[in-house]
């Protein structure tokens, strides 16, 4: 944690998450470990809804956008002839559509920068040391 403020959520990600990349549980667990007024039950249905709505929209065709994460669409692959590897046997493999994942431009900045910290010119982005710029009203600064 860094003094001053609070941890970004993927700073301790980067701690507890194994090689493996983190799953849905854990997930589920960190959301309810950071918000107290969840519970366990609650956090698991609000990611299963979100993780729910955004196949049904892709199941419809439709593309998903996230500013500042990123854009989930639909790729199409076009049919073609494969090859079966045990026998050798030429196979038609028919078109299809698969999920495409775009990381927006913050979390690439903020990947690339391997801090986790917003950049400082990103809307709403807390300052790095947790000072307001002297610009800004007093009400502002924490």
């Amino acid at each position: 944690m860094t003094e001053g403020r609070p941890p970004y959520p993927d700073e301790e990600a980067a701690e507890t998450t194994g090689p493996g990349g983190m799953t849905k549980s854990e997930l589920i667990a960190r959301l309810a470990e950071r918000h107290s007024q969840l519970v366990a039950k609650d956090a698991e249905y609000a990611v299963k809804m979100i993780l729910d709505a955004m196949t049904t929209s892709l199941v419809k065709g439709e593309r998903i956008e996230i500013r500042g994460f990123g854009s989930f669409g639909l790729n199409p692959r076009p049919p073609r002839m494969g090859r079966n590897p045990k026998s050798g046997e030429k196979v038609w493999v028919p078109g299809k559509l698969v999920p495409h994942f775009k990381a927006g431009k913050e979390l690439r900045e903020r990947v690339d920068d391997k801090s986790g910290e917003p950049s400082p010119g990103d809307v709403g982005a807390a300052p790095a040391n947790g000072v307001a710029p002297a610009s800004a009203p007093a009400s502002e600064s924490r």
